[in-house]
């Protein structure tokens, strides 16, 4: 319900941000109504248990609305003169209450425990071979208020003197699974792609990890849905998604100018971690 209402504020906000209703640049009331574009192959299953949950929501949302003016109707003080008081305590009243919400609990809550559950085991945590695909690896620092990223040289091992690492510029391969590993520099992050639907927290001391395949080319935003300070709002990164050769001739350049540029004297480079 909180969800279908910001909604309609949020399209309510943009008719009223509009102005001139000419003016064909200003987003219309219903690109509020759209989820941003989906980039990731298993995307889908998330957009799916939002919308079963909305029209789950609005299903019993209309039909509370239609015992209400249903009621009031029948119930109008003209058909019934004098008042009949009720505390709900009757068999048949009890029985009603009872039976809606069961249904509600098994054909709502547990189908969706069901749905994300089979979903989460079965996809989302069902971690890329690397022994038996191919599997880009990313290592991903989060620290007020930025993004490091780090792709193995190639010596194909982590935190070494041809690492290639970016700041606030991700690239990945379509079609390709991308696996990162995650942690943060300070305090609590949360790695967000939301043309992705996946976010993971990122939390010092420990590795958290996440894979995605992406099937659109194009630059889309990368998040911190974490209040981490006070420029937390200032935490974004660009994810560029390349054709396979377009993603190759990048990592060629990027890897000889890693083995030209880094400084083994330079602490601050070799942040990265045995991948595991």
């Amino acid at each position: 319900m909180t969800r279908l209402l910001f909604i309609l504020l949020l399209g309510l906000c943009n008719v009223a941000m509009a102005g001139d209703a000419s003016s064909a640049l200003e987003p219309s009331i219903w690109d509020s109504f759209h989820f941003p574009e989906d980039i990731s192959e298993n995307g889908h299953l998330i957009d799916w248990l939002f919308n079963y949950t909305t029209y789950m929501i609005i299903f019993c949302f209309l039909f509370v609305v239609m015992g209400l003016v249903g009621f009031s109707f029948f119930y109008y003080h003209t058909r019934h003169p004098k008042p009949y008081y009720t505390y709900g305590t009757k068999r048949t009243q009890i029985y009603v209450a009872t039976f809606i919400g069961i249904a509600v609990f098994f054909g709502i809550d547990l189908n969706l425990v069901r749905i994300s559950n089979d979903d989460f085991t079965k996809v989302f945590i069902n971690w890329p071979d690397e022994k038996e695909e191919k599997v880009i690896r990313v290592e991903v620092m989060a620290q007020q208020w930025m993004w490091k990223f780090r792709y193995a040289g190639k010596d194909e091992l982590f935190n070494t003197e041809d690492d290639v690492v970016t700041l606030n510029d991700l690239r990945v391969p379509l079609g390709t699974k991308v696996s990162f590993q995650i942690t943060s520099k300070d305090v609590i992050h949360s790695f967000f792609i939301p043309n992705g639907r996946r976010k993971v927290d990122a939390i010092p001391g420990r590795i958290t990890r996440m894979w995605m395949q992406f099937k659109t080319a194009g630059t889309w935003d990368i998040a911190c849905a974490e209040m981490c300070g006070t420029h937390h709002y200032m935490m974004k990164a660009s994810l560029k998604t390349l054709s396979e050769k377009d993603y190759n001739i990048w990592m060629k350049q990027a890897q000889t100018y890693a083995v030209a540029e880094n400084d083994v004297e330079n602490p601050d480079v070799f942040w990265g971690w045995k991948w595991d």
